[in-house]
């Protein structure tokens, strides 16, 4: 109860207080309450004007971003892969070296390695990743003015976004229409899908588009083989392609592939032993060569490439993704690549001559010789495994010592080494005088060499570390070989060297064919009614040019003779009765074999074109000879079997041949749909008679030993400026050629006996090896028969009605086809022989057109 005097009082305390003397009661703390309320204030604000400026910005840029309809049918552009008949490449072609493959068929743990190196969320977010952004937002503020560059937050999506559908320079704005694309794209387009366009797509360096074609540029495997490391070192590469490119900058493509390794661990895509055993493995990516695997075969690439180009334009061929299998049989194109190297250098060597060394080194850098070596500049044509080298002090006349460098590994800087220079059994030879002829051969490399010489040398597996003096020839030459069934090209050599010269002296050149044409006018005479004994004059004749003078004709050792056998005149190639022949059947028909067979485009209606003084390739020439082996049906050489497009489909394959194989069970039935441009029996009479050519005749060097039947003809032109062989047996069609691109003579009797059939025997010697020795089958109605051909018994085809041994044929045609007449009293060709009566021409008589031998 109060009392009156508190009551009164207002300072008297009031009931229910503490008194004055207790401690003061804390207020409460409302400030904190404000703060929140605040803060929570201010966030709501910048939700919403947030969401009011990505409102904004999406009124502003969405109605202008490009569709992503694009992207639901993405096309990107894929390499054409062309591929031997084993299945190796030989070449790729492209504007981006790219191989597309799908989605089931990129391993998971190289997909997880570039998820944890560019989008750890990929997974989970719709496009754009927010905590990404607000990381690098964070980041970038802490260290800003550092001169850091900005932590990025794209994601895949956003990087699709940017290289797909905008192209423009990274601005603020792009970023914003990258997010808003990213954000349609996640909407429109699978995860699974996404994330194949954005593995296909990507740029990793080394000019390789997407991961396949990078597994292969990087470490030459194929996806699937992949380890974890090396899936690290290809997910560390979109950061910055160049300056992570593990060929060039090794050690921090190592640094960078551990980061991506340590991601994965962290993000449990790998346990931490598999991280610490991916770590430690080496980097040492083996590049794979963009030149063709299969060596020589570049000519034949090329061809192929031209063929595509031709048939489905620039675009499909450099972006359409084919795949391409050719013909090409990589064990024989190494053959022939190997023979016509080694014939061309020992013609070098026998008739073009040392011709001096590459460079020289002063005396005074000899005690630096490997620094000063490294300075040269190899010559054109020089090989793969040849070095140059430099004559050194020391050592004997006979074996001089030299050095040369061979090649570090994996980077590494050149080796020295040191030996003694050989000849390795090679007899050199001194350079050729004006008329051509060899002036003898040195005594020995001291005559050759001297210290200071820079050479070239092939260092070999030689026993006391010899190294062989090499050298690049002027000469060229080429090869075709085929199938005289498909027409399929097996081999194909251009010339000595590609690096040297891409232009192809198999299928580009156009020479003259020499004595190898002879095989077309023998043909069309059979054709006619003419015998493997029917005999024609060989005797001088003198030909009425017109307005171009005469022509005097002469064979090869400028002998004569009575009445000659085809059979023996096609043995000998003997040119006089080759005219007399072509004057008997005339010169049109002879032109419609030669263009039948595909021998020659164009043949002028001129005698002199009766001994090969016409134009052709030696691509055209295998043709023609596969005609003849194949029975007279007509033959076109092909280099591609089938292509099809990036889903399989064949798209194309040459007509010709169809193959009834769609039971398994049924053995494979060919249709030949290809038209016959000969009579087989007289093509088997002219097959018969060129197998004696090889056996009896000029072409004996290129059957030497061979021991099987082989048929064949040689070919050398006007002053020895071509030298061919051209032969075949049942499973194969050669054609070898020599001579100089800048048509000159090869050297007084360098002919193509001489020059081009031991090439020829060399490759078909390593190429049919194994094969059983098959014999030429005749068609119905032949008969084989001995006779006496005047050299000796030979054994000939004859038709019904023709006398083995006999002479006889059918009356003089009147279809000549040329302008030229013989002289008068030059002679006919009268089968049984005639007058010889040969008028001494006047001065300047040619008598050197067309073929010699």
């Amino acid at each position: 109860m109060s009392s009156p005097l508190s009551a009164g009082n207002p300072l008297a305390p009031r009931s229910g207080r503490r008194p004055a003397s207790a401690p003061p009661r804390p207020r409460p703390r409302r400030w904190g309450r404000k703060l929140l309320g605040a803060v929570l204030g201010l966030m709501a604000l910048g939700g919403i004007g947030g969401a009011a400026i990505l409102l904004v910005a999406w009124l502003r840029f969405a109605p202008d971003l490009p569709s992503v309809a694009g992207l639901l049918h993405y096309r990107p552009p894929v390499m054409t892969r062309v591929f031997a008949a084993n299945g190796r490449v030989i070449d790729e072609l492209a504007t981006q070296r790219r191989v597309l493959v799908r989605f089931a068929d990129i391993p998971v743990p190289l997909q997880n390695a570039f998820l944890a190196a560019e989008d750890q969320n990929y997974w989970n977010h719709p496009g754009v990743d927010p905590v990404a952004i607000l990381r690098a937002a964070v980041w970038d503020m802490a260290h800003l003015g550092g001169g850091h560059r900005p932590l990025g937050a794209s994601t895949i999506t956003m990087q699709v976004a940017k290289n797909l559908l905008l192209r423009h320079r990274m601005t603020f704005v792009r970023k914003i229409e990258e997010a808003f694309l990213a954000l349609r794209i996640d909407q429109s387009l699978s995860k699974q899908r996404l994330l194949e366009i954005y593995l296909n797509e990507i740029y990793l360096g080394n000019g390789a588009y997407g991961v396949a074609a990078a597994a292969q540029a990087y470490f030459g495997k194929p996806l699937a083989q992949l380890t974890i490391a090396e899936d690290a070192s290809l997910a560390a590469l979109p950061k910055a392609p160049h300056n992570y490119n593990p060929l060039q900058f090794p050690k921090a493509a190592l640094v960078r592939r551990n980061w991506v390794i340590d991601r994965m661990a962290d993000d449990r895509m790998i346990s931490a032993a598999q991280a610490s055993a991916a770590k430690a493995e080496p980097l040492l990516p083996a590049a794979r060569p963009r030149t063709a695997p299969v060596a020589g075969a570049e000519w034949f690439a090329a061809d192929v490439q031209r063929a595509l180009l031709a048939r489905f334009g620039t675009t499909a061929t450099m972006e359409g993704g084919l795949t391409v299998a050719t013909s090409l049989d990589p064990r024989l194109q190494t053959f022939a690549t190997r023979a016509v190297r080694d014939g061309l250098m020992a013609y070098d060597q026998r008739m073009g001559g040392w011709r001096g060394p590459v460079a020289r080194i002063a005396a005074a850098d000899l005690p630096r010789w490997a620094d000063a070596l490294g300075r040269v500049s190899p010559p054109a044509g020089m090989l793969r495994d040849w070095r140059l080298g430099v004559v050194l002090p020391g050592g004997t006349p006979a074996a001089p010592r030299v050095g040369w460098l061979d090649p570090g590994t994996d980077g590494a800087a050149d080796v020295a080494r040191t030996g003694s220079l050989g000849l390795g059994g090679a007899v050199w030879h001194h350079p050729m005088s004006p008329a051509g002829a060899a002036q003898g051969a040195f005594a020995g490399l001291a005559q050759m060499v001297r210290p200071g010489d820079v050479v070239v040398l092939h260092p070999g597996d030689s026993p006391g570390n010899v190294a062989v003096l090499r050298q690049v020839p002027k000469v060229q030459g080429a090869l075709v070989s085929l199938d005289p069934v498909s027409g399929r090209v097996l081999a194909m050599v251009g010339g000595w060297s590609w690096a040297a010269s891409q232009f192809n002296r198999a299928s580009q050149a156009q020479r003259q064919p020499g004595s190898s044409f002879k095989p077309m006018v023998y043909l069309t005479a059979l054709e006619k009614g003419f015998a493997p004994s029917s005999r024609f004059l060989n005797a001088p004749i003198v030909v009425n040019l017109g307005p171009g003078g005469l022509w005097r004709p002469h064979n090869y050792e400028d002998n004569f003779g009575g009445p000659t056998s085809l059979r023996v005149a096609l043995e000998q190639s003997m040119n006089l009765v080759t005219v007399r022949v072509a004057r008997r059947i005339g010169m049109k028909a002879i032109a419609r074999t030669a263009k039948a067979f595909g021998m020659v485009r164009s043949l002028p209606l001129v005698l002199p074109a009766a001994l090969g003084a016409a134009d052709t390739t030696v691509l055209d020439e295998a043709a023609a000879y596969a005609s003849l082996d194949n029975g007279g049906r007509k033959v076109t050489p092909r280099l591609i079997d089938s292509v099809q497009d990036p889903e399989g489909h064949v798209v194309w394959r040459p007509a010709g041949l169809d193959c009834a194989c769609a039971d398994p069970a049924a053995p494979p039935l060919l249709t030949d749909m290809r038209a016959q441009i000969a009579d087989p029996a007289s093509v088997f009479q002219l097959v018969t008679m060129m197998e004696g050519v090889v056996t009896r005749g000029t072409g004996i060097p290129a059957g030497k030993g061979m021991n099987r039947p082989i048929a064949g003809k040689t070919g050398t032109t006007e002053n020895f400026q071509d030298g061919w062989f051209a032969g075949f047996t049942p499973q194969l069609v050669t054609v070898v050629w020599v001579g100089f691109d800048t048509p000159s003579t090869l050297g007084w009797g360098q002919a193509g006996a001489v020059v081009a059939a031991p090439i020829w025997h060399q490759f078909m010697e390593a190429a049919l090896k194994g094969r059983p020795a098959l014999p030429f089958v005749p068609p119905p109605g032949v008969t084989m028969a001995s006779w006496d051909s005047g050299s000796g018994m030979v054994s000939d085809a004859f038709k019904p009605g023709q006398v083995p041994g006999a002479s006889g044929g059918p009356a003089p045609s009147e279809e000549t086809g040329s302008a030229i007449a013989a002289a008068p009293g030059a002679g006919g060709g009268a089968p049984s022989g005639g007058a010889t009566g040969v008028p001494t021409g006047p001065a300047g008589v040619d008598s050197t057109l067309g073929g010699l031998y």
